[in-house]
């Protein structure tokens, strides 16, 4: 997958470019692996491995606890699930349906709700501060913690709910 420029293209046949992601790294295309992927797919916002077990179980009832675990890696490595470490006890996944400008996460430390936005300067500042070094960059994140201003005039997140 490609990251373009401050542009937005629909990732082909998801399903289809991770059977072939499997496949070339001598990986089986198995039915818990399928389901499992399925799963991360139809999840909309961020979600922890432990929601992804129950969504997964949904589809195929074989999935284990250690085939979803064994599998993160995997889809993060294909580049179709991204994995969001917000400094908490849990990882959190998002699927990368598009392949777009580069992103930061807003938490809100309130409801713990995970925001993504288009941060394009990213790939600017990433590339500036590794020609400095001579160097390439293989990855980078934004993260910014925030506190939902509607929540301190009501007492109300107006996100939570969402």
């Amino acid at each position: 997958m490609t990251v373009l420029n401050e542009q937005t293209v629909e990732i082909e046949n998801p399903r289809d470019t991770f059977k072939k992601f499997l496949v070339s790294k001598g990986l089986r295309v198995t039915n818990q692996r399928m389901a499992i992927f399925d799963a991360a797919f139809e999840l909309n916002d961020h979600f922890t491995a432990e929601d992804l077990l129950d969504r997964s179980r949904q589809l195929d009832d074989s999935v284990s606890r250690a085939t979803v675990y064994r599998s993160l890696p995997i889809l993060t490595e294909s580049g179709l699930i991204r994995e969001i470490d917000v400094g908490h006890d849990n990882k959190y996944y998002h699927s990368n349906r598009q392949a777009r400008t580069f992103q930061a996460q807003v938490i809100c430390e309130d409801c713990g709700k995970i925001f993504e936005v288009d941060a394009p300067f990213m790939e600017w500042y990433g590339k500036t501060v590794c020609d400095k070094l001579n160097m390439k960059p293989e990855s980078q994140r934004l993260q910014v913690n925030a506190h939902c201003l509607f929540r301190a005039e009501t007492g109300v997140c107006e996100r939570a709910a969402k």
